[in-house]
């Protein structure tokens, strides 16, 4: 006699009660029901917190790179602030410059050769920095500030030691510079023909012109560029009524077309006293004041000596 074993109950009730009133709700499931009831909200509950994370790291790495976006705009603006104020101290020091070589002639300094006055002197150390993580054009950016902080840094340490050269030069030969003619003879009009060749305005042929011409009316009062003595007063062919005046150490200057003399021949002059009234005498086709500087005979363009738009 065989005995029926007694399967398992495969069915799993649950009754339900209701706080609000009496009713029973009953449930039954088989266990592979429940079983694939169970899986499926577990992966539900998955995918959820999957999302959520997702979501989560999204607006989490979206305020980093707008932080990141912020920063780089803010340094990027600083970088183009610092290039501005290189630029305003590079025309600063391109001012000291001119300065220098216009005080190296007035004080017979030999110039500074160009090449060496670009490339300058010492030169400042640049801190390296790890710059593997940065932009390309960042990086860039970084290194092109470095390369103009050390060249204008090497400008300025030159222009400081030509400053020492050029002080003790003054300090031990302050009587010499008072003979050089170092301010424009007229304080008034505009350059005309220039030093150099140029065409002559009455043959219209090429001719060198060895001063400058100042265009300015009758009248216009002309002043001594140095101290220094005056050697001829007087008319002198297509120079009209000239004067010329003898500086010392190798400087003297012409003054031509002139309409009065305000000095006579062996007077001794002190530098912006006047000697001369403009006018249009001699060969000349108009008004103006033709200026010459010649240094142990050699004509020099008077531009060079023009120091008062300098050495103020």
């Amino acid at each position: 006699m065989f005995r029926r074993k007694k399967r398992p109950n495969k069915y799993h009730n649950y009754i339900i009660v209701s706080e609000r009133d009496s009713d029973l709700k009953q449930f039954h499931f088989s266990h592979k029901r429940l079983l694939a009831i169970s899986g499926i909200t577990i992966v539900f509950i998955s995918i959820t917190l999957f999302l959520s994370a997702d979501a989560l790291t999204g607006l989490l790495y979206k305020a980093k790179l707008k932080d990141l976006r912020d920063n780089y705009q803010r340094l990027t603006e600083t970088l183009v602030d610092l290039q501005t104020e290189l630029e305003d101290v590079s025309g600063q020091v391109s001012t000291i410059e001119k300065k220098d070589r216009a005080i190296r002639t007035y004080t017979g300094l030999p110039q500074i050769d160009r090449d060496v006055r670009k490339m300058g002197v010492g030169g400042t150390v640049i801190r390296k920095t790890n710059m593997d993580n940065i932009a390309p054009d960042f990086t860039d950016k970084i290194s092109e500030l470095g390369l103009n902080v050390d060249a204008i840094s090497r400008r300025v340490k030159l222009e400081l030691q030509s400053y020492n050269t050029m002080f003790d030069k003054v300090r031990n030969h302050s009587d010499n510079l008072k003979v050089i003619p170092s301010i424009r003879p007229v304080q008034e009009g505009f350059l005309g023909s220039g030093f150099g060749y140029r065409e002559d305005p009455f043959n219209g042929k090429v001719r060198y012109h060895y001063g400058l011409d100042f265009a300015v009316n009758t009248g216009t009062k002309i002043y001594a560029p140095a101290d220094g003595k005056v050697k001829f007063a007087g008319d002198q062919g297509g120079f009209g009524k000239v004067i010329k005046i003898d500086h010392g150490n190798g400087y003297r200057t012409i003054y031509a077309h002139l309409s009065k003399f305000k000095v006579k021949r062996g007077q001794d002059l002190k530098r912006g006293e006047l000697i001369a009234i403009s006018g249009n005498t001699g060969r000349s086709d108009g008004p103006h004041l033709h200026y010459e500087v010649h240094q142990y005979g050699a004509p020099r363009n008077p531009l060079d000596y023009f120091f008062s738009g300098y050495l103020k």
